[in-house]
């Protein structure tokens, strides 16, 4: 069987979760370096993380359907401030990521992770974590 990696993950949660949708909706795929970055989550930047691997033949169609699942994923976001669903992942204004780009470029075999935030592109409201819809559980 011939592969593709189509998606990284950084955790072990959400790349099963993935995993486990995509192999309801009956595409051939498997997890690779899943176990090593479990173990030792240090070496995922250096391994390039766990990988989603799919049989070429169903490429596309896994491609479609992690849209959609992404999509899904980013309507459940609402912004608390306005009640839009324009969350975005962005990079952090701040020192922090501004000294982070100067390191990196300083020490170019030394990658350091720039902070992210989401962000309501209407209000421009910023959380650590996506703000979810609360409303779907009452």
């Amino acid at each position: 069987m011939q592969t593709v990696v189509l998606k990284t993950f950084d955790n072990y949660f959400s790349a099963n979760i993935t995993l486990g949708r995509l192999q309801h909706a009956g595409i051939n795929c498997y997890l690779k370096d899943e176990y090593t970055v479990t173990i030792d989550p240090i070496l995922s930047n250096a391994i390039g993380g766990i990988k989603l691997a799919v049989d070429v033949q169903e490429a596309d169609k896994a491609m479609e359907l992690l849209k959609q699942f992404e999509e899904e994923y980013m309507k459940a976001a609402v912004c608390p401030n306005c009640g839009r669903h324009e969350i975005i992942l962005v990079p952090k204004q701040g020192a922090g990521n501004f000294i982070t780009a100067i390191l990196t470029w300083l020490f170019s075999s030394y990658a350091v992770p720039a902070e992210n935030v989401y962000q309501c592109r209407h209000c421009g409201y910023e959380s650590k974590t996506l703000p979810e819809n609360t409303a779907e559980y009452n």
